[in-house]
């Protein structure tokens, strides 16, 4: 029922002169429906982890991420793209991400006191495309001293199956069903 919900609401934006099409998301969070099922769907691509705390970069992993983390009772971190400190006694921990889709770099980050040794992480997003966040994300995590326990997403476009193995990226579609 979900599988058949994104894909009903989900729109490829673009022209014939465009080298490639972009996806459109946005129809998921206006559906209700769609919402109120993302979150216990995402958790359950994870049923064994007994996460502590749900991870997701900004801006649709903070969306999704609270979505998880209330349906298996735990608190949520939002990763922040470009972080800025309120002042130098402000701790974060930061990482370079590779090369993402549009061939970017991002510095990703967060607070230092968010995540603690023995939390049981589980990361949230809507895509992965290159890997490169999902990747910078497992790097901050293991920065923590916290247990990365995989990557629930709604939509595997990974192309790189090495990162897909080490993140344990587990979707609820794949690019190429949509």
């Amino acid at each position: 029922m979900l599988d058949a919900r994104l894909k009903r609401s989900i729109r490829w934006l673009g022209d014939r002169t465009d080298p490639d099409l972009r996806a459109d998301t946005t129809g998921w969070w206006r559906d209700a429906e769609t919402l109120a099922l993302l979150g216990p769907a995402l958790a359950a691509l994870f049923p064994e982890a007994s996460p502590t705390v749900v991870v997701g970069p900004e801006s649709h992993g903070s969306l999704l991420g609270p979505l998880v983390a209330s349906h298996v009772g735990t608190g949520f971190v939002a990763i922040e793209k470009d972080p800025g400190r309120s002042a130098d006694s402000d701790a974060w921990l930061e990482v370079m991400t590779p090369p993402d889709y549009r061939d970017r770099q991002l510095r990703l980050g967060m607070r230092k006191t968010l995540l603690q040794a023995g939390d049981r992480v589980l990361f949230v997003d809507d895509w992965v495309a290159t890997g490169a966040q999902v990747e910078a994300c497992r790097a901050l995590v293991g920065r923590s001293g916290a247990q990365w326990v995989g990557a629930a997403v709604v939509v595997d476009g990974c192309e790189r199956p090495q990162v897909r193995r080490a993140v344990d990226l587990r979707a609820l579609v794949h690019v190429r069903d949509l």
